[in-house]
């Protein structure tokens, strides 16, 4: 067992809080990206309108459609920076923001499926941290 002088005790705290930070950050973009990645691929605009903030709660606008024959790239770059720049206990919010996406939610539970993996993403994404960082 480690044993830590008092004086020392800031060194292991840093540790953990580290070890939790990258945590609660790879899990998010597990979820972030396991969502997106089950969304159907049609022209691309859906999943290219499944966004990531730490400031509010992306929102519908109830007007975006793809347009007529355009194809849309993915982008998980803006996932990866807004996880990157949230700190510890600050939440992260989710959300598509195509007019018809709460249709595709309902037909293909794309959000809900990858939810009920959150307990499982975490205890994925502990196992490999205890084994990356012992």
């Amino acid at each position: 067992m480690t044993t830590y002088k008092f004086s020392e005790m800031h060194l292991f705290t840093d540790k953990v809080m580290n070890r939790v930070d990258l945590i609660v950050k790879e899990s998010a973009q597990r979820v972030g990206l396991g969502v997106k990645y089950r969304t159907r691929r049609d022209t691309g605009f859906l999943r290219a309108s499944w966004l990531a903030s730490t400031a509010s709660m992306p929102l519908i606008d109830r007007n975006a459609r793809p347009e007529k024959g355009a194809l849309y790239q993915d982008n998980d770059s803006q996932i990866a920076l807004v996880i990157a720049g949230a700190t510890l206990g600050q939440p992260i919010f989710f959300g598509f923001t195509a007019g018809y996406a709460d249709i595709r939610e309902y037909h293909d539970g794309m959000v809900r499926l990858e939810a009920q993996r959150w307990g499982a993403i975490v205890s994925e994404v502990v196992a490999e941290a205890k084994a990356r960082y012992p």
